[in-house]
């Protein structure tokens, strides 16, 4: 197996015949299931963040689970609560045993003793209960070892001898990476056996520290473990995904009150789906509320402008964030005996955080004030802002990642979008559409009529359909404002039937007018549909614009004529850096310059942003 790879070979079937069954599923293994399959039911008439996380936080099924409540899960550290790990079962085995610290004792509480259960056989019910859950998740690598650490988490709470437990936690590990060698490649479960040694080693002794400086127990327990785990997990996280999160500390400890009610009434709806569904279905309601507030401080989080910082995705940079944790956890020692310190801490990292835009706005000077059109840097894609009244902007184009234009726009500080204009569907101009529904209100999506391709068509009407905002068609000869900005469609013709055949061809274009500048928004119109258009009726209206949006991020396939016509002064190229497309062509640069056009592009010069003084345009970098 050449480069580690765990396939070692594949097995093509060509023949049509029906694969024999040699064995089916066992009793056990068809009740578990049931199980999950009535859990789904019992689901079905959630709302929809509850509706798909309430399946993962019991069982682990993500199939519900949307792409941009997932990023905004993984933007915010709170990944571990959608797969099954080992507080899952640490949350059921408490249910039983009552408080951990009082686990072995005579007066312990929980289920077990108000049942009469000895010492002995409480045991045996969580092992009972640790072997179903096993079962009920299925016996995936990754779900035993969720029980192995849950397992080994409970019991030094349980019994208060942590030290002794530290080689119980290095006999589980080798257990399971003798069962499966592969795990010992595994990022999860490196990420598993730390935040258990962080809750056997470094949480235990914080939150005795916490308490000494008078933190009531409960959330010393809390603030101890969320921060715990996020000092030894940071370094491993910040290699698979390039990025250090600042808001996972604060999300993990909100998430901390909600996951335990969340997963014992989801454990709940799925014992009785398959005797009592109407039941179920009220457990499962129950449940959404806790579900929801957990989608809700993902969303909340991942919103904030300044939610994580880029960090180098190497072991070279795990090793750089390890000391800086080190760095801060000896300054955080002596902060901690100066409250007015700890607050000015606290307020540096609000205002981090948040980066409110009049702040943000006299340290960087972005956005400038009075920005009539912006451009947004979201790498290989187009996404860009018509300015239409305070705190709100006409969204053209979403780009490719909803998370770079939900930052852009937060930038610019947009919290209505009176239209959202997706000028053709292909992904680098719509994936992004969650970005910009994220929080904000939304009064129409416009789109073209050629509905290729079908999947990225499907999924904008998806979109539109779950946030209840109307789908529009643009047609040239439409005419609409919103606030300073009017507009025009210049491209696609109306008609019975798509002119074009191709989603290029097909690209919503538009003629912009704002503070008395024109600004020409092509999409990705192809040479053939540039030369239709510059042969219309609209054709008239290009001469001279002032600033063009340039076609197709600067391919080499422009229409030389259209680009003399226009003669923008201006000329903006939306385009990732190191694209393998090569754009943008050193041909279509040099013919936008023969028009004595300026030309800045977003993968050097990144967010742009234009404004108008006395009638002359100018343009400010992000």
């Amino acid at each position: 197996m050449a480069g580690g790879d765990r396939i070692a070979g594949v097995i093509r079937v060509r023949g049509q015949d029906v694969p024999e069954v040699v064995a089916g599923p066992s009793a056990v293994q068809r009740f578990a299931g049931r199980l999950r399959a009535g859990l789904r039911e019992a689901t079905d008439g959630l709302p929809g963040d509850a509706r798909a996380l309430l399946p993962g936080l019991v069982v682990g099924d993500t199939a519900r689970v949307a792409p941009d409540l997932e990023e905004a899960f993984r933007e915010t550290d709170l990944a571990h609560t959608l797969a099954v790990s080992g507080s899952n079962l640490t949350i059921i085995l408490a249910l039983l045993v009552g408080p951990p610290g009082l686990a072995r004792l005579a007066e312990r509480r929980g289920l077990a003793p108000r049942l009469g259960l000895s010492l002995r056989a409480t045991a045996l019910g969580g092992g009972v209960l640790t072997l179903a859950f096993v079962v009920v998740c299925r016996p995936d690598p990754s779900v035993l070892r969720a029980a192995a650490c849950g397992a080994v988490a409970l019991l030094a709470l349980a019994t208060g001898r942590r030290r002794s437990l530290l080689p119980a936690l290095a006999a589980a590990v080798l257990v399971l990476v003798l069962y499966d060698p592969w795990l010992s490649r595994s990022y999860g479960f490196l990420l598993s056996v730390l935040a258990t040694g962080a809750l056997l080693t470094l949480a235990p002794r914080w939150s005795g520290a916490l308490r000494r400086r008078r933190v009531p127990g409960r959330l010393a327990e809390a603030l101890a473990a969320a921060g715990a785990a996020q000092a030894l997990c940071a370094p491993v996280v910040a290699v698979l995904s390039a990025r250090v999160s600042l808001v996972a500390v604060p999300c993990n400890l909100l998430a901390e009150f909600v996951v335990a009610p969340a997963t014992v009434l989801g454990f709940a709806a799925l014992a009785t789906a398959p005797l009592l569904m109407p039941v179920a279905k009220a457990l499962a309601w129950c449940a959404s509320w806790p579900a929801g507030w957990l989608a809700g401080i993902a969303r909340a989080g991942a919103a904030l402008p300044g939610a994580g910082v880029d960090w180098p995705g190497s072991w070279t940079g795990a090793l750089l964030l390890a000391v800086v944790i080190v760095a801060l956890w000896a300054v955080g020692r002596r902060l901690v005996r100066h409250p007015w310190w700890c607050g000015v801490c606290a307020v540096l990292l609000v205002l981090v955080v948040t980066r409110p835009t009049p702040l943000t706005r006299v340290i960087t000077g972005w956005p400038p004030p009075g920005w009539r059109y912006a451009m947004c840097d979201v790498g290989q894609g187009d996404a860009t802002v018509l300015a239409a009244g305070p705190g709100s902007g006409v969204v053209v184009d979403a780009g490719p990642d909803p998370a770079a234009v939900d930052r852009c726009l937060r930038a610019l500080g947009v919290t209505e979008v009176p239209l959202v204009v997706l000028t053709h569907f292909h992904a680098d101009h719509v994936a992004g559409l969650p970005g910009v529904l994220r929080g904000r209100a939304v009064g129409a999506i416009e789109t073209t009529a050629l509905q290729q391709p079908v999947e990225q068509a499907e999924f904008v009407r998806r979109e539109a359909a779950a946030r209840h905002v109307p789908l529009l068609r643009a047609v040239a000869g439409e005419e609409r404002r919103a606030g300073p900005s009017s507009w025009r469609v210049l491209w696609p013709p109306g008609g019975a039937e798509p002119v074009a055949e191709s989603p290029n061809d097909a690209s919503v274009t538009l003629l912009v007018r704002v503070a008395g500048v024109r600004l020409l928004l092509l999409g990705d119109l192809e040479p053939r549909s540039q030369q239709a258009l510059s042969s219309s009726p609209e054709g008239a209206m290009l001469e001279g614009v002032d600033v063009l949006k340039v076609a197709h991020h600067g391919s080499a396939h422009q229409d030389p004529e259209l680009i003399r016509r226009a003669a923008p002064r201006l000329a903006l190229v939306s385009v990732g850096a190191g694209n393998s497309y090569g754009h943008p062509a050193p041909g279509t640069l040099a013919a936008l310059r023969a028009t004595g056009a300026r030309v800045l592009r977003t993968d050097r010069d990144g967010p742009l942003a234009i404004t108008v003084r006395g009638g002359e345009v100018a343009v400010a970098r992000g």
